[in-house]
């Protein structure tokens, strides 16, 4: 859920082991791909004046993670982020960034 100053992901990890004996690559390194690439593509929008120049970063340090365990806490999870826009106007940010 892309929401006006942050967005909301569920991804999925699978348990199966790459040929090399290890795990897919760690949360950070996801993220930290996702944030450089989406910054990339940001600046080339920005040089082709379809996108506002931004001030310092894009992104914030750091990320909230939660491990869903279980259907249930999917479900809470999938609920929460699927009413989020709703509650927007009642957000300690809104209009604004952090």
């Amino acid at each position: 859920m892309i929401m006006p100053n942050h967005l909301h992901l569920i991804l999925f990890f699978s348990e199966e082991q790459t040929a090399g004996g290890h795990m897919g690559p760690p949360l950070q390194e996801v993220m930290d791909w996702y944030k450089t690439m989406t910054t990339n593509e940001y600046i080339r929008g920005v040089k082709a004046g379809i996108f506002p120049p931004f001030q310092k970063k894009i992104w914030q340090r750091g990320y909230y993670d939660h491990i869903i365990r279980n259907e249930r806490d999917y479900l809470n999870i999938w609920t929460y982020i699927d009413q989020n826009p709703a509650r927007w106007g009642g957000d300690e940010y809104f209009g604004g960034t952090p």
